[in-house]
């Protein structure tokens, strides 16, 4: 037992024989999986170290129970209720079988009696550094949010705004088309005839989407010609229909071709049909198109959130980045972003918002390092028994005397009021002690890479 109390946090910087006095005064605890170590509004139980195994910390809010952290080999749980000799603040249960040593609230009750004005100190200090650190994660929650809401806002509002001038213009062209087509059946046209316009309607309707790839400068030239072609015939508002014709891919022998069977006198009319059938057929893509990248986003944000999920799950990280992206395309304007991924990447066992969450502050740091504008390289690759992400910019680094520091809770390398510095910590708290993996930062100027390297399997399953 003592060599394990030695890798316990609290007892890492004593002697021999300060662990010595510790082992014999501590209680051995085993605990099932699923027993309960402290529950919440409980009288103080005393210091508790874990050996083996895992707990989770849990605390009731707004009637349900929140997830605060998760506990494993070296952690200790109890400490705040001793030093504020307040009831416990959470409930602590296993999550797997556990052997604990449990110190009695006693053993501490004649030192910090002994020195009252240290226990008021510490009780203050403790409660300080909980509202302090609350508020200030409650803060990167609601800028996390903002974020999100801002970076949603911003890909909604394209497509939105398109859906609606489209959906607008489309009344007005269905009006049109159906006046358009009482018109042209009083033409007395025979069914040759008509059905030689729908089909030119057709195989324009086929041609569109090559005539979409044509340089603005080519597109002018055809505008110009038909509108030529189109004012030497005498038809009635040129300049509306050559637009509308070019874009559809017509040429001028399709125009001839039906002039020759319709003849002057139904041509304009024909024509005007055409374009409308046209236009109304562009317009509802463009309703389609705006819709489907409303609904994609609206699949992402899901996927991102894992909304109607179970809180653990099976997760593709590559799934998981690609929806982060989506969430912050609108920073990602004037960034090349490079993706680097495994194609046989395994899924891990993971709660997969809170490593979206590492995604986006890695991802969101890497865009502020470079100035919203650089190279930002993806890559995800399988290490042994390990999924291994690495999120590298091209900014100008950070300082090598600020590296150590750069995961301590409240430091930050941004001006006063940019940053809280808890951006980076929350970062490592997820995935050190969330997912029992590994985070590091390699630096220099020109090349700032993190590498998180998350289990594929968790502990104690």
């Amino acid at each position: 037992m003592r060599d394990a109390l030695r890798r316990a946090l609290p007892f890492d910087t004593l002697t021999e024989e300060q662990i010595a006095t510790f082992e014999e005064e501590g209680e051995e605890l085993f605990l099932r999986d699923g027993d309960t170590l402290m529950e919440e509004g409980e009288p103080a139980s005393g210091l508790c170290v874990l050996l083996e195994g895992a707990l989770t910390v849990t605390k009731r809010i707004g009637g349900r129970e929140v997830l605060l952290t998760n506990q494993y080999p070296g952690a200790f749980v109890g400490e705040i209720s001793l030093l504020t000799g307040q009831p416990h603040l959470a409930t602590v249960k296993a999550i797997a079988d556990c052997h604990l040593v449990r110190y009695p609230p006693a053993l501490f009750k004649e030192g910090l009696d002994a020195a009252p004005l240290l226990r008021a100190l510490m009780s203050t200090m403790a409660q300080r550094l909980r509202s302090t650190e609350a508020m200030v994660q409650q803060h990167e929650k609601l800028s996390a949010l903002g974020k999100l809401a801002a970076g949603l806002a911003h890909e909604m509002n394209n497509p939105a705004s398109a859906s609606v001038r489209a959906a607008k213009q489309l009344r007005e062209t269905l009006a049109a088309l159906q006046d358009l087509s009482l018109r042209l059946g009083r033409l007395g046209l025979s069914d040759d005839q008509l059905a030689l316009v729908q089909g030119l309607r057709e195989t324009l309707a086929g041609r569109s989407a090559r005539a979409a790839l044509l340089d603005p400068l080519a597109r002018a030239d055809r505008e110009d010609a038909l509108a030529g072609w189109l004012e030497s015939r005498s038809v009635g508002r040129a300049w509306r229909l050559a637009p509308v014709l070019a874009q559809a891919g017509a040429e001028i022998a399709d125009l001839e071709a039906l002039r020759d069977r319709l003849g002057d006198a139904a041509l304009e009319t024909a024509l005007d049909w055409l374009a409308s059938a046209l236009s109304a057929a562009e317009l509802s893509n463009t309703i389609e198109q705006s819709t489907a990248r409303i609904s994609d986003l609206v699949t992402a944000i899901k996927a991102y959130t894992y909304m109607d999920r179970s809180h653990k799950q099976e997760v593709d990280v590559r799934e998981g980045l690609e929806n982060t992206l989506t969430i912050l395309k609108h920073k990602l304007v004037n960034v090349t972003v490079t993706r680097d991924y495994a194609p046989d990447l395994p899924r891990i066992t993971a709660h997969g918002s809170q490593l979206n969450q590492v995604w986006t502050n890695l991802i969101d740091n890497a865009i502020d390092a470079m100035g919203g504008a650089g190279q930002l390289c993806i890559r995800v690759a399988r290490e042994y028994d390990r999924v291994v992400v690495e999120i590298t910019d091209d900014g100008p680094g950070i300082p090598t005397d600020v590296q150590p520091r750069i995961f301590e809770p409240f430091f930050t390398t941004k001006d006063v009021g940019d940053g809280t510095g808890m951006g980076l910590d929350i970062v490592y708290r997820i995935v050190a002690h969330e997912h029992r993996g590994d985070i590091q930062l390699f630096s220099e100027p020109g090349e700032t890479r993190f590498k998180v390297c998350l289990p594929i399997q968790r502990e104690g399953e």
